[in-house]
């Protein structure tokens, strides 16, 4: 949603902000902040959360179910998340009591005004974990950092940490272009690839859309941007603030050197990675806790954001040899009956083969895979690519697609994805019901087995469940 209210966030004069959906991992840490900046908070959900019961501790009135008396009009302004459409109670009183509003995306732009240095993580992929990375660096720098990641990180006990009001750390979501809302100073593009094609058009669209963040930047500005991008100097040019690159090659598609690359690479029985990081000021020895390829190249952009701040040239390391990764990121969660159950928030095909491969250094005796697509629209667009990654799996397992925003109506669904993989050779079922999807795995999991429950959205109730029932 585009505000055509001009609201204007102003710490100095705190007022009563109401987010709708404010019971979701970014709204919930927005909110947050602003509480401990005085200002009055209140929103709805539609159900009762330990996100939400954790807001009404701190005294934020939170109304379940979206209804047009919740909307008030002492409300200085409404936060809406793009989910939020036209036909929403609270949107409709919102425009009828002529209350100014602001999209997530505008929200956190106008909270970036009020930090000296805001980073924004960007990317198709990888957010998250790098945003994690370099909240940890800032910690362990001792910098002080406001933090809105969109996961759970450990080492703060949650998504959000009100710190200083110099440093900011925020994800960057391309989805319906709200990261152009943003005002960082330091941008980080982690990989351009297509995805939310309800949204944009193709992957020109996309890439028209990074360069225009890219451009956000000012000239005392930084872009930490992955040298494994195609084309990525189509993203860069004319560019006045510093670009700087990285990619666990070493090289980028144009054959030059990155000005971070990794060495020595080796993986220990976990999966997890051990390398020389090198840039221009020397060597760092990196010991990872967390599995996977996919993560040398988030910690390599994570230490150049470190190093861009000024942060003792080795605590990055120290940081990163400490960090055990965000929740929902290939988290262990425990076993049950002798067979291991990992979660991870993997809902794109390239996130899937990244987890898959994560899970191939792993040792065990038969992978099985609970997923739930997200979304009718990527359902359909990268059905073969979904097929193909999941294949590496022994055994899929589908409950329906987690629909979010959208409404079932392409003709596309879960049965549709298992019969292509059993055509493929891969034994798959379809059980649209969770418990029975539990008793599924306590019934054919045997002791060596390793269970990962994947997706967006609430597959990992289903892990949570099996490892209370113990």
């Amino acid at each position: 949603m585009s505000s055509e209210e001009n609201y204007k966030l102003d710490f100095s004069h705190p007022g009563k902000i109401f987010f709708a959906g404010i019971g979701g991992i970014s709204m919930s840490g927005l909110a947050e902040i602003l509480v401990d900046a005085g200002f009055e908070v209140l929103g709805s959900d539609r159900d009762k959360s330990p996100i939400t019961e954790a807001l009404e501790k701190k005294g934020v009135k939170v109304y379940y179910g979206q209804k047009k008396e919740n909307i008030t009009k002492d409300i200085d302004c409404v936060v809406f998340t793009a989910a939020i459409g036209p036909d929403n109670p609270e949107y409709i009183a919102t425009k009828e009591l002529g209350l100014k509003s602001v999209s997530r995306g505008e929200l956190v732009g106008q909270m970036m005004s009020n930090y000296s240095v805001p980073i924004a993580v960007s990317g198709t992929h990888g957010k998250t974990t790098t945003t994690s990375m370099i909240s940890e660096i800032l910690l362990e720098a001792g910098l002080d950092p406001t933090i809105n990641n969109g996961g759970v990180l450990k080492s703060i006990g949650g998504n959000t940490r009100v710190g200083g009001h110099k440093y900011f750390v925020a994800e960057a979501c391309e989805y319906t272009n709200s990261f152009l809302h943003f005002l960082p100073k330091i941008g980080v593009i982690m990989n351009i690839e297509e995805d939310h094609l309800d949204f944009f058009r193709d992957l020109d669209d996309i890439r028209k859309s990074f360069r225009e963040f890219a451009n956000l930047l000012p000239d005392d500005g930084a872009l930490v941007i992955c040298g494994d991008i195609e084309d990525y100097h189509e993203i860069t040019k004319d560019l006045k603030c510093r670009v700087v690159t990285f990619s666990a090659k070493g090289k980028d598609v144009y054959g030059n050197p990155t000005d971070y690359k990794a060495e020595n690479i080796s993986f220990n029985r976990l999966g997890c990675a051990e390398f020389d990081e090198i840039n221009k000021r020397g060597m760092r020895k990196i010991s990872l806790k967390v599995p996977g390829e996919h993560n040398i190249t988030n910690a390599l952009a994570a230490l150049a954001v470190g190093d861009i701040v000024n942060t003792e040239y080795q605590s990055g390391a120290c940081a990163l040899n400490r960090f055990t990764g965000a929740d929902r990121r290939f988290e262990y969660k425990g076993e049950v009956n002798g067979f291991t159950i990992v979660d991870d928030y993997a809902h794109h095909p390239t996130e899937i083969h990244a987890t898959m491969k994560a899970a191939s250094m792993i040792e065990y005796n038969k992978l099985y895979v609970v997923f739930q697509p997200h979304t009718y629209t990527r359902t359909r667009s990268f059905f073969d690519e979904f097929v193909n990654e999941l294949s590496a799996a022994d055994v899929v397992i589908m409950p329906d697609i987690y629909a979010a925003r959208e409404k079932d109506n392409l003709g596309i669904s879960s049965k549709d994805l298992c019969d292509a993989l059993s055509k493929k050779g891969t034994e798959s079922y379809y059980i649209p019901d969770f418990k029975e999807i539990e008793n599924f795995l306590l019934k054919n999991c045997t002791k060596g087995d390793l269970v990962i429950t994947m997706g967006a959205g609430e597959a990992n109730k289903i892990g949570d469940a099996l490892i209370m029932s113990k």
